[in-house]
């Protein structure tokens, strides 16, 4: 069992912060990427870091909640609460205010891209970029929210995660979990064009899916890890990030980051320290909020504006932490308030 006072929540409101820092730089037109890619010589960047925080802490928290669950159907309920309350209301607001930086010869209620927008974006693989006539002339053009096209990686993984309800209680479970996250990095690194045209039909990247697979099974992987001693858990910590940066210097970076980040972010993850590990008790969670209307909102910047990286960054983090607070007591915590709507009824 989990331990509810941790700092997983801490990690996600910084992961989505990342996101946003990134993100000022591409959608500003900026010609160089964030400090972290400069650092690191593009190896990776703060949104790398913040997309697969994401998924280890989700694969950790998702398989976890798959051994608890009721059944398949109490399973998908909660996932499905936690995803499309919130992506439906931002979707909603975006086609509802979207004529304020719209521009195009066609009025905008004949314009049927408008109408698309969010039963496509609401199938999760068959997402639409945009509405014509809105943000063509950012620097980033077209994508009204470039966020989202993790949502159906995401939900992948919930189905991957899902057939595994019928073993999940079988000794050999450990070692296909194990075999699962083996197999993700061998496709990622050697072969990540592997059945391409199949993804391709569900207009998801093969080499995405195994990489992100890889973050995501690992933390599953990571969920059998049970350090008793604290000394010991220090020095994987310190281990870990000295060979991550050892693999950044000399090239490896490739081959580590697969198994070093995962364990640098679960270990900190279920940790408790003081202040921090409150955060999800006094400000709620705020962190997919943050993560879905952070990008419209720096394309509404960019589009008024024209700002620099920095300054996009300055602006957007404290309007993006407000619609997240907002999203999260609004909508997400009031949805999430009927997730055990299949178990009480597996217990009738």
């Amino acid at each position: 069992m989990i331990s509810r006072i941790n700092n997983f929540d801490f990690l996600r409101f910084i992961f989505a912060s990342f996101v946003i820092i990134s993100h000022s730089y591409a959608l500003s037109g900026a010609t160089e990427g964030d400090i972290l890619s400069r650092i690191t010589k593009s190896q990776m960047n703060f949104s790398y870091v913040g997309v697969h925080g994401f998924f280890i802490i989700s694969g950790y928290l998702i398989f976890n909640s798959l051994l608890r669950c009721k059944g398949l159907a109490d399973y998908y309920w909660k996932r499905l609460l936690r995803l499309y309350p919130a992506l439906f209301v931002v979707l909603f607001l975006t086609v509802l205010l979207a004529p304020a930086v719209y521009e195009s010869s066609v009025p905008y209620l004949h314009n049927k891209s408008v109408y698309t927008y969010i039963p496509q974006n609401l199938t999760l693989f068959f997402r639409q970029k945009g509405i014509d006539g809105v943000f063509e002339n950012n620097p980033y053009k077209h994508s009204i929210n470039g966020s989202l096209w993790t949502i159906c990686y995401e939900f992948s993984m919930y189905i991957m995660v899902s057939f595994l309800f019928f073993i999940r209680k079988k000794k050999f479970m450990k070692i296909v979990v194990i075999l699962l996250f083996i197999i993700s990095y061998a496709l990622t690194i050697f072969h990540p064009d592997f059945l391409f045209g199949v993804f391709r039909r569900m207009e998801l990247g093969s080499g995405s899916f195994y990489n992100l697979m890889c973050f995501f099974t690992a933390g599953m992987v990571l969920t059998y890890l049970d350090i008793k001693s604290k000394k010991t858990e220090n020095i994987l910590i310190i281990l870990s990030f000295i060979v991550l940066a050892l693999s950044i210097y000399m090239g490896f970076f490739i081959y580590a980051s697969y198994i070093t980040i995962p364990i640098l972010v679960i270990l900190l993850g279920k940790r408790s320290t003081q202040y921090i590990n409150r955060l999800g008790e006094v400000v709620g969670d705020t962190s997919y909020g943050i993560y879905i209307y952070s990008f419209p909102v720096q394309q509404t910047l960019m589009y008024f504006f024209k700002l620099d990286p920095v300054l996009l960054m300055i602006i957007t983090l404290p309007l993006s932490f407000m619609l997240g607070y907002i999203s999260w007591h609004l909508i997400e915590k009031k949805a999430l308030g009927y997730k055990d709507l299949f178990a009480k009824k597996a217990i009738q």
